[in-house]
């Protein structure tokens, strides 16, 4: 019990750490190196653990990025899966069960610059009884399949950027239910970012 509770007070600790990083001061490779010292902490097994960052923190940071920035993080292969490994967990954690009351939906996420399948990362959101869960494994008929890239996937989950400004660009392609896939996002409430 004790050792829980170090490791609670470590995470607090670290999250206001993480907040005071002026991410706009790093180049892309001391902002990749940032991320990667932090997911270094969290399998060192040190108490400090990225996912113990409260999601306020971790989309300030997103959002205090630049895209150069978010581009060499998508580029790192390790990094980008522990990010959007991340982002996936989290929105189980903020899944509006209001809006989603009675929803049975899966949508199938495909993410350019992949280095398997086909030059695609993948992963699979099922929403279903009031939860979310998402995967790698994409085992159902998807109500759609949404094709972007990883940077623009990390400022939509974060509420950067909305998905209708990613559709008129032209940086989203969506096989199937288009309004639906257009308001994805709506399902869930997303934390504003913590200067």
């Amino acid at each position: 019990m004790f050792k829980r509770a170090k490791a609670t007070m470590d995470n607090g600790v670290f999250d206001r750490f993480a907040r005071s990083i002026d991410v706009t001061r790093l180049d892309e490779e001391q902002f990749v190196r940032l991320i990667e010292t932090m997911h270094m902490l969290d399998r060192a097994g040190t108490g400090v653990e990225l996912s113990a960052l409260r999601t306020g923190t971790f989309v300030g940071i997103i959002e205090r990025a630049s895209s150069s920035q978010l581009d060499a993080l998508m580029d790192h292969g390790d990094l980008r899966m522990v990010v959007l490994n991340e982002i996936f967990t989290r929105m189980g954690q903020h899944l509006n069960r209001d809006r989603t009351a009675g929803l049975t939906a899966v949508v199938h996420w495909r993410f350019t610059g992949g280095y398997e399948n086909g030059g695609y990362d993948r992963f699979q959101t099922v929403i279903t009884g009031g939860t979310c869960t998402s995967g790698i494994v994409q085992d159902q008929d998807p109500r759609a399949t949404v094709t972007l890239a990883p940077t623009d996937f990390l400022r939509l989950s974060t509420g950067i950027s909305s998905a209708p400004l990613l559709f008129i660009r032209g940086r989203v392609k969506v096989k199937g239910d288009i309004p639906f896939a257009a308001g994805f996002a709506n399902y869930f409430d997303i934390p504003r970012g913590d200067a």
